[in-house]
Parts: C-alpha cells; sequence; structure tokens
C-alpha cells in the first residue's frame, strides 16, 4: 500500500476559481519502518479549486506555513483542513468536509489499532464534525509538506499519525511532525465570530499579508489554534528557519562555520615546544590545581572549539563541519536569522516593514525565541538541554567562585549578552588588585591609629590641650557653642582613610583604571576574533522606525540607492530641542541637591533647638546620615523618572541606526546618572565650605539660598563626610538594585501567571514551552543598559572618589560577584529568552568608562589636594613648625573670632553665656588685624600654592605612567595578530584548493553521468547517477542521491505524474 502525500498552494487572492497545484516527491521509508509505511510516494497535477469567502476551516492543532524551492506548499494532511481521498484528488472530486472528518477519524484509529496504542473510540476526544470545527479568521493556515531537501537533516524521525495528532509533549521544541525545531514564536489574539472594529480588521490583514511574506521568503510556519491555548484566547504563530534560507541568510550576514583544516596552535607552543614536554614543577601542578578548582564541568559544558571560521557559502559546503545541519548554527544565531527577515518584511501595501511596528501597535503581542527546555529538571528523555546546563554550571548560587562558561552563553544568548557577562567577568577579575590594596590602605590607617602620623586626631581628642578650644555655633540662637574634643570620631573615622597611603593608593587607582582599559582592549580583539565580531556594525541597517517616521530621501552615494535621511534643519532642531530638556533636567538635580543642602542646616538647627541630649552629642553623624538616605531615596526616584524621560528625547531625535540609537540614549541617561549620583558628592569634596568666610558675616543671613554658605566642614575636615555619603550612595545603590533584580521578575512572573491561571480552563493541563515563556517577563530591546549602566556608575564610585572611600574596591568587588550570578538567574529562569543580537563592542560604554578614567585622575588629585588635610599638613610640617611634626597644627588651622562682633540676631544658644572668643575653620587674621580683620591670611595662600603644585605635578604624573603604559601595551596581542594572518592564509588556500578541484571534477563527473545513464538505458534498467566526490562526504549526499533515485523510476501511467516504487 502507497502513502501518498499531497502538497499544493491555495489562491488567496482571487476571487475566481483557481488551480490548486499538487507537487510530488517520492521518499524511501527508513529500514525499520511498517509494512504500510514501506513506500512513500505524491503525485502532482492541477484541480480546480474554488476559493472560500469564508473563513477557512483548519483543525485544532492548525497547520503550517512553509516555501521550498520557488512555490508555497501546502500539506492538506490533518483533520478538519480541506483533506482529499487520493483517488478522489485523481479524480477531480472533492469530498464532503463531513465525509473527509470520518474517513480522517477510522483512518487515524486503524493506524492506532495497528500500533497497539489505544481501540477507544473516544481516545481521540469527541467525534469531530463540520459543526464543531474551529474557524481561523483572515490568516491562511495551510500546513507544511513533508521533509523536502532544503530542510535540515538529523533531527527525529518522523511521527506516527497517531503521535501528530494525539501525543503532544508539553516540552517539545519542534512542530507536530517532530523534526523541525521552533526558532521564533509570536503570539497575537483574534476573535473569529462577530463584529470586528476597523483597527481590528487592520490587523488581521496586516498579519495576513506579513506572514505570506514570511512565507514567500522561504520560512515554515506552524500556528497553534487558540482552543488549545491556556485561555482559550491566544494564537501561538511558531516559525521555523530550513536550511536553505539559513545558508543564504548567513551569508549575506557574514556568520562563519568552523573549516576542517583549520587547527589552532598556539604561537607560544612552536617557538617553546621543547620545554613543553618537559616534566611540569610543583609550582605548575598546584597552579594547575588551583586553577581546576574555578573551572566549571568540562564534562558537561563542551571546551572552546579549536579550529578557525571562515564565512559560510552554499557552493563550499564540504569544507565546514556541517554534517549536523540542526548544529551547524547555533539557536541564537538560528534566532538571529529569523529576526533579521521579521524585520524586513512588509505587512501591507505601503513601505511599512517590520516585525517591530506590529509590536507597537498590538497587531502581535509578543515575539521571543522559546527557552530550551526547563532548567530545573532534564528532558523526560534524559537530554541535558544548554537552559539546564547553564543554570547548573553558571546561573546557580552554589557556582559563584567558577568561571562563567561565555562560549555557551554566547551560544545561547547570542554575541551581544556574551559580551556583556564577558565584560563584567573581567572587569569584577580586576578588581581583585583594588581591592586588596584598598583594604591594606584601611588596615594600615586602623594599625597606625595612635602613631605620629596621627597626632591631629590627638590633639582633637586631648581634653586638655588643643580639645578644650571652644568652638563657634553652627548656627544662630539655637546651637551651643562647643568644644573640639566633640569632633573627636570625626577625627579618628577620618584618619582610616585620609592617612599617608591614600596618596598611594589615588596614584595606584589612577594606574590601575588605565590598565584595566588597555588590558579589556586586548581582551576585547580576542573576542572579536573567536567570536566572528569584526565589522558587524559597519553593515547595519537602518532601524524601521527610522525608515517608516522619515519622509525625505536622498541618493546613498556608496549604493546609488534612494534611502530615507533626516536633513541638516531637521537634526538642529531636534537637537536643540532635546538638548534644552536635559539641560532642564539637569537644573532638577541641582535644586534637588540645594534642597538636601537646606535640609542638613534646618536639621542642625531643629536638633540643637529641642533635641534630647544624645541627639545635640551625636547631631553632626545623625544630620549626615539622614542627609544622604535621604539623598539616596531621591536619586532612585528621579532614576526611574530619567528613563522614561530619556527614552522619549532619543524616540524625538530618531537616529538612524540601532547602535546610534543605543549610543544617543546611553549618553543621556549618563548625564542624568551622573548628576544624580555624583553631584552631592561633588559638592561635599569640592564646594562644600569653600564660600563660608566667618561667623559674623551677614551676607550669609539674607536668603535661604545664602545660607549655603554657611554650611561648613567639621574641624577635622570634609572627607569623613564624603565617606560617609559615598558609602551609603554606593552600597545602598547596590542593595536595592540587587533586591529588585531579584525579587521584581519572581513578582512580576508569580502575578502574570496568576492572572493567566484565573483565565485557564483546564488547570490540570500542562503548560507547552511557548507558553512557558510566554508568562515570563519580557527582558526588553535594552536588556542590558540597566546592567551596562550599574556597573559603570560603580566604576565612577571606585574611581572617582576612591581616596575619600579606599574599601569601594572590595565593596564592588563583592557587589559584582554577586551580580553576576544575579543577572544570570534572571536571564536563564525569570526572563523570556532575549532576542540574539551581534555587537562589535561594548559600545558608547566604553568611551565613558575612558572619560571616566581621565576624570578620575583630576578628580582624585583634587580630593587630596583641597578635601582631605594632606597638603594643609605638608605645609604646616615643613613651613611653619619648630620641630618638623604636626604638633600644633590642630591650633593653626583655626581662626579666632571675637564674639561680641556677632549682630543682635546672631550668635549661639542665648541660654548660654558666649565666651570671650571662639574659633572656626580656616586660614583668616584675628579680630586684631588692624589691615584686614577677617581677611585671608598668607597661611592661605601658602597652603593655596601648594595645593595647585599639588594638582598640577600630580596630574603630569599620573598622564606621564598611564600614557607609557597606553603605549607600551598593544591593542591586539602579538599572538593573535599571527593567528589571524595564519586565518586568512588557510582560507585562501581552502578557497583555491576548492576552486581548482571543482574545476578537475566537473568535467569528469558530467562525463560520467552521462555515460551511466546511456548504459543505463541501453539495458532498460534504474540508472544511478553518483555523487560527486564533495557531495559524498555531507550527509547531503544522502537526500541529493535518493532524489536522483526517485527521478529515475517508472511512472504509474505515460500521463501520470505518480512515481512508482518497489
Amino acid at each position: 500500500m502507497r502513502i501518498i502525500t499531497v502538497q499544493g498552494k491555495l489562491a488567496m487572492d482571487t476571487k475566481d476559481t483557481s488551480s490548486l497545484f499538487i507537487e510530488t516527491e517520492t521518499r524511501k521509508s527508513s529500514p525499520g519502518s511498517s509494512r504500510r509505511h514501506s513506500n512513500e510516494s505524491t503525485c502532482s497535477l492541477n484541480v480546480p479549486f474554488e476559493r472560500q469567502d469564508t473563513p477557512q476551516v483548519s483543525t485544532i492543532s492548525s497547520g503550517y506555513l512553509t516555501k521550498s524551492r520557488s512555490r508555497s506548499l501546502v500539506n492538506i494532511e490533518r483533520s478538519g483542513q480541506h483533506s482529499f481521498d487520493v483517488e478522489s484528488i485523481l479524480n477531480g472530486i472533492e469530498e464532503s468536509p463531513k465525509q473527509k472528518l470520518q474517513m480522517r477519524r477510522s483512518s487515524l484509529q486503524n493506524d492506532c489499532k495497528r500500533s497497539g496504542i489505544s481501540s477507544d473510540p473516544n481516545f481521540f476526544g469527541p467525534q469531530l464534525s463540520s459543526d464543531n470545527l474551529s474557524t481561523v479568521p483572515g490568516t491562511p493556515i495551510p500546513s507544511l509538506a513533508p521533509e523536502t531537501p532544503d530542510s535540515d537533516f538529523n533531527e527525529s524521525p518522523p511521527k506516527t499519525p497517531c503521535e501528530r495528532e494525539v501525543v503532544a509533549d508539553p516540552e517539545s521544541l519542534y512542530f507536530r511532525d517532530g523534526r523541525r525545531k521552533i526558532d521564533m514564536v509570536l503570539v497575537y489574539e483574534e476573535e473569529e465570530f462577530g463584529v470586528m472594529t476597523e483597527a481590528e480588521a487592520k490587523r488581521r490583514d496586516q498579519r495576513r499579508t506579513f506572514q505570506e511574506n514570511l512565507v514567500k521568503e522561504g520560512l515554515e510556519l506552524e500556528l497553534e489554534h487558540k482552543d488549545l491555548s491556556f485561555d482559550g484566547k491566544t494564537w501561538f504563530l511558531k516559525i521555523h528557519l530550513p536550511w536553505k534560507t539559513k545558508t543564504r541568510y548567513a551569508a549575506v550576514m557574514g556568520m562563519k562555520l568552523p573549516i576542517k583544516r583549520f587547527i589552532t596552535i598556539s604561537v607560544k607552543a612552536w617557538d617553546d615546544e621543547k620545554n613543553s614536554n618537559k616534566q611540569k614543577g610543583w609550582y605548575s601542578r598546584w597552579k594547575d590545581r588551583w586553577d581546576n578548582m574555578f573551572e566549571f564541568d568540562h564534562n558537561l559544558v563542551d571546551a572552546v572549539p579549536s579550529f578557525y571560521d571562515s564565512t559560510q557559502g552554499a557552493d563550499r559546503e564540504e569544507q565546514f563541519i556541517v554534517k549536523d545541519r540542526v548544529t551547524s548554527y547555533s539557536s541564537a544565531q538560528r534566532s538571529l536569522i529569523v529576526m533579521q527577515i521579521l524585520l524586513r518584511m512588509k505587512f501591507d501595501d505601503t513601505d511599512k516593514v517590520g516585525i517591530r511596528r506590529l509590536l507597537n501597535d498590538s497587531t502581535y503581542l509578543a515575539c521571543f525565541p522559546l527557552h530550551e527546555g526547563r532548567f530545573d529538571k532534564e528532558d523526560s528523555s534524559g537530554k541535558i538541554f544548554d537552559r539546564r546546563l547553564l543554570y547548573l554550571q553558571w546561573a546557580k548560587p552554589a557556582k559563584w567562585y567558577k568561571r562563567q562558561p561565555l562560549n555557551l552563553v554566547r551560544k545561547y544568548f547570542g554575541d551581544k549578552i556574551g559580551l556583556y557577562f564577558c565584560w563584567l567577568g573581567f572587569y569584577t577579575k580586576m578588581l581583585y588588585a583594588p581591592a586588596i590594596v584598598g583594604t591594606l590602605c584601611f588596615l594600615y590607617g586602623l594599625m597606625s591609629m595612635d602613631s605620629d602620623d596621627n597626632i591631629p586626631s590627638k590633639e582633637i581628642c586631648d581634653d586638655n590641650g588643643p580639645g578644650n578650644i571652644t568652638l563657634c555655633p553652627l548656627c544662630d540662637k539655637a546651637c551651643r557653642y562647643q568644644r573640639l574634643v566633640d569632633s573627636c570620631k570625626f577625627a579618628r573615622l577620618t584618619y582610616l582613610f585620609d592617612n599617608p597611603a591614600t596618596v598611594f593608593f589615588a596614584i595606584f587607582m589612577s594606574l590601575w583604571a588605565t590598565l584595566f582599559l588597555e588590558c579589556w582592549k586586548r581582551k576585547q580583539s580576542v573576542i572579536q576574533w573567536e567570536w566572528d565580531l569584526q565589522g558587524v556594525e559597519q553593515d547595519e541597517e537602518p532601524r524601521p522606525e527610522f525608515e517608516t517616521s522619515v519622509k525625505t530621501y536622498r541618493m546613498n552615494p556608496v549604493t546609488r540607492e534612494k534611502e530615507p535621511y533626516l536633513p541638516t534643519w531637521s537634526k538642529t532642531l531636534r537637537f536643540f530641542a532635546t538638548g534644552s530638556a536635559v539641560f532642564f533636567m539637569l537644573i532638577v538635580v541641582l535644586c534637588a541637591v540645594l534642597g538636601t543642602i537646606i535640609y542638613r542646616l534646618s536639621l542642625v538647627s531643629v536638633i540643637y533647638g529641642g533635641g534630647g541630649d544624645l541627639l545635640k552629642r551625636h547631631a553632626k553623624i545623625f544630620t549626615s546620615i539622614s542627609a544622604a538616605l535621604i539623598n539616596l531615596v531621591i536619586i532612585m526616584c528621579l532614576t526611574r523618572f530619567y528613563h522614561k524621560i530619556a527614552i522619549s528625547l532619543t524616540n524625538l531625535e530618531n537616529p538612524r541606526t540601532q547602535t546610534e540609537y543605543e549610543d544617543s540614549y546611553t549618553f543621556k541617561i549618563f548625564l542624568f546618572e551622573f548628576m544624580n549620583f555624583y553631584s552631592s558628592l561633588i559638592y561635599i569634596a569640592f564646594f562644600k565650605g569653600r564660600f563660608f568666610d566667618y561667623p559674623g558675616d551677614t551676607i550669609s543671613r539674607q536668603s535661604e539660598f545664602l545660607r549655603v554658605k554657611g554650611d561648613v566642614c567639621d574641624p577635622a575636615g570634609c572627607l569623613s563626610e564624603l565617606c560617609i555619603q559615598l558609602a551609603i550612595i554606593m552600597i545602598g545603590k547596590q542593595v536595592f538594585n540587587n533586591f529588585l533584580e531579584l525579587f521584581n521578575p519572581k513578582f512580576y512572573n508569580w502575578w502574570r501567571l496568576r492572572s493567566h491561571r484565573s483565565n485557564t480552563k483546564d488547570l490540570s493541563r500542562k503548560h507547552t514551552r511557548w507558553e512557558e515563556d510566554y508568562h515570563l517577563q519580557d527582558p526588553g530591546r535594552l536588556a542590558l543598559f540597566d546592567e551596562y549602566l550599574e556597573m559603570i556608575l560603580q566604576y565612577g564610585f571606585v574611581t572617582l572618589f576612591v581616596a575619600a572611600f579606599p574599601l569601594a574596591p572590595l565593596c564592588a568587588l563583592l557587589n559584582n560577584i554577586a551580580e553576576i550570578r544575579l543577572d544570570a538567574y534572571k536571564f536563564v529562569t525569570q526572563a523570556r529568552r532575549p532576542l540574539a543580537e551581534r555587537a562589535e563592542d561594548i559600545g558608547a560604554w566604553y568611551g565613558i568608562l575612558r572619560a571616566i578614567t581621565y576624570a578620575a585622575v583630576v578628580s582624585n588629585a583634587f580630593v587630596i589636594a583641597y578635601t582631605s588635610d594632606f597638603i594643609p599638613r605638608m605645609v604646616y610640617k615643613y613651613k611653619y613648625s619648630p620641630n618638623d611634626s604636626l604638633v600644633g597644627y590642630i591650633d593653626a588651622s583655626l581662626s579666632v573670632f571675637n564674639t561680641s562682633h556677632y549682630h543682635e540676631d546672631m550668635g549661639g544658644d542665648t541660654s548660654q553665656n558666649p565666651p570671650p572668643t571662639c574659633q572656626y575653620r580656616g586660614y583668616r587674621n584675628g579680630p586684631e588685624d588692624l589691615l584686614d580683620p577677617y581677611g585671608l591670611s598668607p597661611q592661605y595662600w601658602h597652603v593655596f600654592a601648594a595645593r595647585l603644585a599639588f594638582v598640577v605635578i600630580f596630574e603630569h604624573i599620573v598622564f606621564a605612567l598611564t600614557g607609557i603604559m597606553q603605549y607600551i601595551i598593544p591593542d591586539v596581542p602579538s599572538e593573535l595578530q599571527t593567528q589571524i594572518q595564519r586565518e586568512t592564509l588557510l582560507a585562501k588556500e581552502a578557497k583555491y584548493e576548492h576552486g581548482l578541484k571543482k574545476t578537475d571534477f566537473d568535467y569528469d563527473e558530467i562525463l560520467g553521468a552521462i555515460r551511466d545513464n546511456n548504459n543505463a538505458m541501453r539495458n532498460d534498467r534504474t540508472p544511478a547517477l553518483r555523487a560527486s566526490w564533495a557531495r559524498r562526504l555531507s550527509r547531503l549526499s544522502d537526500g541529493l542521491d535518493a532524489h536522483v533515485e526517485v527521478s529515475t523510476n517508472k511512472k504509474a501511467t505515460t500521463n501520470s505524474t505518480v512515481y512508482e516504487y518497489s
């Protein structure tokens, strides 16, 4: 008995009677198949098929759309569609829907009885009839034909009809035929009955046109009926990328496959071949054991491929390792190709293109590639998918000390996400050195607390010495006159971070930042070569939003084709509009900082005016901590607002490409966040107390804004307050962000799943893989932006103000160790699989990192010179001290004010008798100076000159050292340059050899084929065309030779198109 598969194309665009073209092919069944399925043949004929104006009848399981060769093929084989009996088709007779359904059901039951599955008449569910069939409004639902030569080999063997109709694995990643893998899923909702609104009808027509264009482009589609969805109203359109379409687009996109003969050989191995054979010493053995402790399990995760790449081409397939077409391209690469097709498909009669526009207007609700299986358990067959491997070896919290399997990350998520985790891991690894050095500097300050280097703190804490000095009140009428000893805790805290080791650490961090950037450039060059990322952004296409919104066109001077563009005047207007908005937002940030300053001054007055003794004793610390916490809350609130504003401004600017869009958005949001997070730190470090003159100054009392002049530092210095502010903002931000990254996706998914379950008709039914992924949180197009931004801001905390908080690198290191696993856990378990993207580098973030690095040199120079007391102490020690020590430094750093010079509304607490004089922090003349009372003293100018000289010398030394480092360290390792040259050479040789072999063997091949066919025709037997040497090396030859044999079989009759196969 022969099984005949009918393929055809339904005429959808004409109202007249069209012909249903039935194309056929014959395939030889596998040796293990049953006798009933031993042979398959197909037929080709034209039968009249009249287009119906009513919606097409479709099975509940829906059908498939595909493109094979130059025509769309429709496999009409599933129940509920226009299925035809073979003899009726040959006679041009179409049966009624009810007869077709009953015949299909009987056929399936007979098949199952022979297979021993079930004889229950209700095994297939309720009896199907024309009354309970569902319709698919507007969207053609044909089915894909059996596997064509363009499809992938080495996939799962075809299932029996019973299995295809009944057994549907919820975790399946394939079409219902079990062979074609799902590369992308589109989700939409569409009602079948009732009156449609104009918008719904428009979206329906756009989906129809879009999906038909996808089929014409070479994609294969399968639609899951909404009755099979969890809520009974959601359609899932599954997309498969055939091999022929895949190779065509891969060649256009410049994707590469491994070449057989390209064996990686380390350059060092060529030079040190003799030394490599020597027995390893104890150090090497210990180092290997140490390294293996941090390695992931290579038995589960494949190692890096040990061959070079070359651009894929269908004409040179035998040169590549493509024996398994399914795994020749990773799932991320397949989804990337599919996405490129989706971005360029039209969905109406105009020039509007792209899936993103359809997503924006809700024509489709979602577009995402599938996760591969579950992350928390193995597949039912025992196979461990990449998602499970990533969880076990990467995202699991217990693997926090293991190295990242970056090649598996890149294979699963794509180049862009893989590059982010590569950069994050490299940055975290580089933080070990500054974390250790910063901790040692802190420990030095802790252990030398009672040494001669800390004489100023000892004097402040001495009740019988300088500690008994009376300080001027910080506010009028409410604040009391205090003694210097009250600042003892601030003085000791300041010395922990402001000690002789601070200068060394500031220089070290400036050099480390430069080294980090140079080493990352080298690392990035290696990654670009290994992952084939060179020149990715050079061939970038315009954004679909840009093409659809721009109405002006010009001739491209390179391609000589018409392209959309924005005129210069339009760009200028958009630039001024966005620039004005950005400037306004920066003013808002500065107003927030000013409000925090006024709060600090007001809180001091409130505490001293009516607070308890405990608050009064710790008023300075309490004020600093509370102001920092309020500033942190304001920062986190404004951050959410800034992101929305930045997206709107970037959309208004309308950059041409996605890279330009991301770069513009990056600079805007970083400028916002820079001012948001660093403005308070900049104020404390460089401006606080600089506007203060002396306690009796009347100008500072004239308005609330001028009260900022009265915001002075503690006598122990501003560095302690800067340290508190930096620690609270940096640590608080990291803790808050980690909390959100861990619990926000969980809460979102829980709430979404809860709402979906309330709409689920059958709670006992297991959700399919695409439904499970649809419930997860959508990472969005800018999935990595927040991750990069968080790390860049942290880099600023580590480098810009590290002199004030040497423990910042240690805090950053601990946070990043957790950050890697949190991000991995979020991507693997809590979010939909992101759309794979290619990226040549980390984008605009590298330029921001370099700008921060240069700014860090200047910032640390000014922090040491102006914020810390390092320069004033050195000036006093070598200029004013009688014994070259710091004894008497505190008294020399304070100036005297006569309390009788206060106005009536000034002065301290009225309940306290004022002393005749009080002292304040500053280098000013005393009240007895007749020429310039309370003017700047000569010591001030000595300190000021020393500070400027230190800044200039520090910057020149550090910039000179960093320049030398940049010159010495090449951007590309010499080994890599040699490997690139060797790759180019071997690629040329392979192409040359292929050209010669093709020239030599094509002529013999043609003659041999003609000779064999002539001999076969004379002997009246079936000729067997031999395959070329190249095709015999590939599994492609199996399919090609099979079709050669089919084409040489006899036909049933002279006019028939059905081939017989014995």
